[in-house]
Formats: structure tokens, C-alpha cells, sequence
């Protein structure tokens, strides 16, 4: 059998070559670092974290929560690995992003069926191929795949990263471990700010400097990593209302909730880093370091990596894609990841999941199988390629795209979990099948 090439070793690219090899298939996993590396990446490692190390909520009343279980279930290498490196982080599920992608980039190394090639992919090979080159997609490959669609079908925007900071810098008499409403373990540094202290933050990061981005505007960034200059420049108390929403985290000298809090959450297994949670930016370095010094806590913080802005590259996949992520006017040729227009890691691993069973399936003649709509795997492909999508924009798998019950439920958690409940017996009903070899 001739092998599978892989474009990118990143969660997508990781996860489908080993569910292709997992079956059997012959994979040609290519991937250009060490020899080059793009400006969001540090480390050599498959499956690199790179704007958070958090796979986001953990419980079945929320919809990554149950894409992260319908994946378990699946034998997902991506959930394994999180699971095993996992970090507190009250209801979310965290980890320690080197040990994660370390175990990753372990897996895939030593597997029989997997061959790994170190080098820039700048055409597009023979044979059946899966893109996952991701949201950093080089400008030589991005080229080919425009002239390969005939038109303008790839979009950009850019995505931002947020900064770290060292743990032993962080002024824990400003500031205290809690969860929101006491909900899980008290695994986030919480610092507070009053009213006096918000505004004149607040004031500070609107008219900061940022670092020139050829091509970006405000309005073409995607909501789920807005840069958290952009998200204040939309009023005075849109961050707290969002990433320093303060209710239900009362600080233990007052016993009320402060103005606004800013939450650090533990960057590795050993609680020596912490980011700063949605503070994703694009402002040059030092104003950095002068306006989010101005939060209390980190009025002397150690910045072990400041926030840095990267272009995120998406396809039009409504028009180019079905819900195998397969393009529809060449289907020897696949994508997967956030290039699909999936946003979010656990998203991009589902992806990368669909697209290696159903190749596999379609290489050793079996049937496809069609995950339905009620499962949240299910769910996305069909968003993804849902050609009625007018104005189509990078989507975070939630409950609006997946059917509503056929009966009412009291209350928005308990019908999520009803929700949950029902794909998870799909997902039972169908495992078997799926993990046949």
C-alpha cells in the first residue's frame, strides 16, 4: 500500500497520522522543523502549545467537554497525551505543555507505521496527502494551494499569544488562589484591581503601542483570540465583562468580589509559569511590560515570554471542503486543523481524528462512517462544510450546532448534559466500528 503524506506534525497532523497508522496505513509524516521554524514556535516537539496550554472546560455541560470525551473514547493520542500531563486548573483541563508535547512527539517518532521527514513542504504531493500545515501555513504552500482552488478561497487573520509569567515574581500579598464560585480546586492566582486601579490600566493598554502587523485590522481578528488591547478598545468595561470578569471570585480580605480580576493560570506541572489568562497581544515588548505591570500582583513580574502576534490562515471550506474535510474537486487530498476554519486545539484534534479514520477507511474499502450531527465530532464537519454558510468564520465547537432535544429540559446545564449524554451513546454505539483496524 502507498503511504499517506501528512503535511504538519502539529495536533491535527499528529492525530491523523497516528490514526492512520493505528489501522495499518503507511504514513509520511513531513514536517519542516527543526530545520525552520515559524515566529509562534520555541521548541522542536510535535503538537506544540502555542497560545495557551489549556484544552479549555472539562465537564459534559459545556460542548469541548464533550468533544474531549467522544475523543477519549475514540482513543484520541492527542487526549491521551493531555491526560497524562494534565496541570490543575480548576474545571479545565491544562497541561504541562512541554511533557505534552514531548509525549506526542515520542508516540509519533516510535511508531512502526509512521516515517518521519524533516523539511519544508512547498508543493503539493502526489497521492493521497492531508494538509494540516496549520494556521502558519508557509507563504511557498499557502501559494499552491490558492492556485490549486483557482481563486482568492484562502483567508487570513491573526492570532496572538499570550504572555508568561514566573511564578516567584508574582506578588502573592495582592493577590490569592481561587476558583470561580469555588468550583474545582483553587488553581488560578487571582489579582484583583479596584476601580481606581482598572481604569487607569484600562486607560494605559488602549493607548498603548503595538507592533506593526502588515495587513491587520482590529475588525479581521477572531473572537475567540482577540487581542486584549482590541477587546478593550470596544469600552470601558467589555474587560470586565470578559477576561476580568470578577463575579463569584471574592477576595478573602473583603469577602467581596473586586472590580476586576486578572487571572493567572499555571503554565507546567511544576507551577514555576503562569500565563496571563486572555490577555493574548500584539503590543511591542516593553509597553508590555509597563502596562500589565500596572496589575497590582505583577507590579514586579518576571515576563518569561511576552505576547506575540502571528498570521492564522484559514480556507473558505464551505465551498472547498465535505464533511470528510476532503476537497471536493480533488478528494485525494484532505485538510485538517485550524486551517479548516475549526478553531481551538481540541477542535483541530477532532478534525485531525475524522480525517485519519475515514481515510483509513476508504484505503482498506470500507464504508465511511458518518458521524451524525449529535455528536460534537459529527457536528463539526458538518459546519465546516455546510455550503448554505454565506459568511463563513472559524467556529469553537459549541451546543448551537448540534440539534436541540426532542423534549424540554429545565434549566441551560442540565440540558447540555442531556445534550452530552445523548452524543455519548452514539459515540458507545459506534466505537467498536470505528476502532476496527
Amino acid at each position: 500500500m502507498n503511504p499517506v503524506t501528512v503535511i504538519g506534525a502539529g495536533l491535527a497532523g499528529s492525530e491523523c497520522a497516528w490514526q492512520l497508522a493505528q489501522r495499518g496505513i503507511p504514513v509520511i509524516l513531513r514536517e519542516m522543523k527543526p530545520l525552520k521554524r515559524t515566529p509562534a514556535h520555541v521548541t522542536d516537539d510535535f503538537a506544540e502549545l502555542c497560545c495557551s496550554n489549556s484544552l479549555r472546560g472539562a465537564g459534559l455541560e459545556n460542548a469541548v467537554g464533550l468533544l474531549k470525551e467522544e475523543l477519549r473514547r475514540l482513543d484520541s493520542l492527542i487526549l491521551r497525551c493531555a491526560d497524562a500531563t494534565a496541570v490543575p486548573a480548576g474545571g479545565a483541563l491544562a497541561v504541562d505543555r512541554h511533557g505534552f508535547a514531548a509525549m506526542v512527539t515520542g508516540a509519533i517518532r516510535n511508531h512502526s507505521n509512521i516515517t518521519v521527514v524533516a523539511e519544508e513542504v512547498t508543493d503539493i504531493p502526489e497521492g493521497d496527502v492531508v494538509v494540516a500545515s496549520g494556521p502558519l501555513t508557509s507563504d511557498a504552500l499557502a501559494d499552491k494551494l490558492a492556485a490549486l482552488f483557482g481563486s482568492t478561497d484562502t483567508l487570513h487573520f491573526f492570532d496572538a499569544a499570550a504572555p508568561l509569567v514566573a511564578f516567584d515574581s508574582v506578588d502573592m500579598t495582592s493577590a490569592y488562589f481561587a476558583s470561580r464560585y469555588d468550583k474545582g480546586t483553587p488553581d488560578y492566582i487571582n489579582c484583583p484591581m479596584d476601580k481606581e486601579q482598572y481604569l487607569a490600566f484600562w486607560q494605559a493598554l488602549i493607548a498603548a503601542e503595538e507592533a506593526e502587523v502588515h495587513g491587520f485590522e482590529d475588525k479581521n481578528v477572531f473572537e475567540g483570540c482577540m487581542p486584549v488591547e482590541v477587546m478593550a478598545r470596544r469600552g470601558e468595561d467589555t474587560l470586565r465583562f470578559g477576561p476580568l470578569k470578577p463575579k463569584g471570585l471574592p477576595d478573602p480580605k473583603t469577602g467581596r468580589d473586586p472590580y476586576a480580576v486578572v487571572q493567572l493560570r499555571k503554565d507546567n506541572a511544576d507551577g514555576t509559569i503562569y500565563n496571563l489568562v486572555g490577555f493574548q497581544t500584539h503590543l511591542k515588548w516593553p509597553e508590555q511590560k509597563r502596562v500589565f505591570s500596572m496589575i497590582p500582583a505583577l507590579h514586579d513580574a518576571r515576563f518569561l515570554r511576552y505576547g506575540v502576534m502571528h498570521r492564522n490562515t484559514y480556507l473558505d471550506s464551505p465551498r472547498l471542503l465535505d464533511r470528510y474535510y476532503r476537497l471536493k474537486s480533488d478528494p485525494r487530498i484532505a485538510f485538517a486543523g485550524q486551517m479548516t476554519g475549526v478553531e481551538g486545539y481540541v477542535e483541530s484534534c477532532a478534525s485531525g481524528f475524522l480525517v485519519g479514520v475515514e481515510l483509513a477507511r476508504r484505503l482498506l474499502g470500507k464504508t465511511p462512517i458518518d458521524f451524525p450531527r449529535e455528536t460534537a465530532i459529527g457536528a463539526l464537519g458538518l459546519y465546516v462544510s455546510n455550503d448554505s454558510v454565506a459568511e463563513f468564520q472559524p467556529m469553537n465547537i459549541n451546543f448551537g450546532i448540534i440539534p436541540p432535544l426532542d423534549h424540554r429540559v429545565k434549566g441551560k446545564r442540565n440540558k447540555n448534559a442531556e445534550l452530552s449524554q445523548r452524543s455519548l451513546a452514539i459515540i458507545d454505539a459506534i466505537r467498536e466500528e470505528v476502532l476496527a483496524k
